[in-house]
């Protein structure tokens, strides 16, 4: 099975040396195969544009979460690769509706869905996934559906702040710290503490592992957000800067901005969508220049350290340098691309 997972996802190898639990990766196949079932619709159409999505792999990265944080108990059964399902379908309902507010023409390097079809094709997808979340997690318990229905209102939430805050170069920290905990880490926390829920954890332990897994999601999201600026369109699967390129400004930009670059850089942004490519390139080239990249790698450091702290609640186990490899993992991923840059 392991052999089966390793060829079909993007980091899987790192990953699986990360986590050298066999039981874990069982799992994480059926969650493979349970997702390729959750995507069928009656409608032959709809089940193509649902499971474009899948076809284009990804690390599969909050379904992990959830099969890992399960150890944490010694409930038997499949209900944590249902809870691993559920997550990933919010997940992937969420990238369908992004990648239209977004206008993208890719995702992991492949065509999306609204550039394939329409826009409007793509939104009925994400709601048909996100239908089928709720639908997966139902036999898990009204706790679980709640937590799944909360979830997607706080994406969306986040959401709607980002798109408030677009081509905007005056807001600060605190607002994008919300627009990422709503966007990322509200979902990275559901996934961990899901799995942890349908796993048997006791109390204590599910929210020692949701505040874990809180930080990480904001570290997870912070190493993405460098990575736009410093890894390659290889690597990035899309070109470098795309986040400027959409108007979504993230902090090593915002802290470009307040900084002894900040007037270039705001005469360069100063037109408006779209901007031109030697534009965000010179801004790419100011950000890392001025060292704001690593002022953002600090910060993610210090949220690494408080993941640490709460992972520290739980009780010494086999799962202890686990979960330490999954918090470096995402710091890690961006010194190898800024190596291969």
């Amino acid at each position: 099975m392991r052999a089966d997972y390793h060829r079909s996802h993007m980091d899987s190898p790192i990953l699986q040396d990360l986590v050298p639990i066999e039981r874990v990766w069982q799992r994480m196949a059926a969650v493979e195969r349970r997702l390729r079932d959750a995507t069928v619709s009656e409608d032959g159409f709809l089940t193509q544009i649902a499971q474009h999505g899948l076809a284009a792999g990804g690390k599969r990265y909050r379904p992990l979460l959830a099969q890992v944080a399960a150890e944490l108990g010694g409930k038997e059964g499949t209900d944590p690769v249902e809870a691993g399902v559920a997550v990933e379908l919010v997940h992937l309902g969420s990238l369908y509706h992004d990648d239209v507010i977004d206008e993208a023409d890719t995702r992991r390097g492949k065509v999306s869905v609204n550039e394939n079809w329409t826009n409007t094709i793509a939104i009925l997808a994400g709601d048909f996934l996100l239908a089928r979340a709720s639908e997966v997690a139902a036999p898990l318990g009204t706790e679980a559906v709640a937590l799944i229905a909360r979830t997607y209102a706080t994406l969306c939430e986040g959401q709607v702040l980002e798109l408030q805050l677009a081509n905007d170069l005056d807001h600060g920290p605190d607002e994008y710290y919300r627009v990422i905990g709503g966007k990322t880490a509200s979902l990275i926390r559901t996934s961990a503490r899901l799995g942890a829920m349908t796993g048997g954890a006791d109390a204590e332990t599910i929210e020692a592992i949701s505040d874990w897994a809180w930080e990480m999601g904001l570290v997870f999201q912070l190493a993405d957000d460098v990575l736009d600026f410093v890894a390659s369109e290889e690597w990035l699967g899309k070109p470098a800067g795309s986040d400027i390129g959409e108007g979504t400004f993230t902090l090593p930009l915002l802290y470009a901005a307040d900084g002894p670059d900040g007037d270039e850089i705001r005469k360069l942004l100063e037109g408006g969508l779209p901007y031109p490519r030697e534009s965000i390139a010179r801004v790419i080239d100011l950000v890392i220049r001025g060292g704001h990249i690593d002022r953002v790698l600090d910060e993610a450091t210090e949220r690494m350290r408080a993941s640490e702290k709460a992972a520290a609640r739980i009780p010494e186990n086999d799962l202890t340098p686990i979960i330490r490899n999954l918090d470096r993992y995402l710091l890690d991923r961006v010194d190898v691309a800024r190596s291969q840059a």
